[in-house]
């Protein structure tokens, strides 16, 4: 939640440095990639918090904990890199992809021996 409202915080930032009212969502390009930076990770942090959540309870915690970190990492890495350039999110974009599959894995395989246990 706390890395939601630092994207959400960065919008505003930018709204104010390049003088564009909301509802507004074109203007100057650095505004525009912030902007969708953060749509984007708003839209993928339903999808990490249900993988985490399963993974956690079905799988283990530890190991699901320090797939979250990396997770929020990445997606942090993310952000910065997509406010500066749009080539900059494409590294850290495919490691938080990496992350959701391997907690995705992780959910499956926990939910799978929880209930096919004799």
């Amino acid at each position: 939640v706390l890395f939601l409202a630092y994207f959400t915080l960065q919008v505003i930032y930018a709204r104010r440095k390049h003088k564009i009212s909301p509802p507004e969502t074109r203007g100057h390009p650095e505004f525009e990639r912030i902007f969708r930076a953060q749509a984007n990770c708003s839209e993928y942090f339903p999808i990490f918090i249900s993988l985490l959540w399963v993974a956690g309870i079905f799988f283990h915690q530890g190991v699901t904990a320090a797939c979250g970190l990396l997770y929020l990492y990445s997606r942090l890495k993310y952000f910065q890199g997509y406010a500066v350039a749009a080539q900059g999110r494409l590294g850290p974009l495919y490691t938080s992809a990496w992350m959701l599959w391997l907690l995705l894995g992780l959910a499956l395989a926990g939910l799978l021996a929880h209930f096919l246990q004799p």
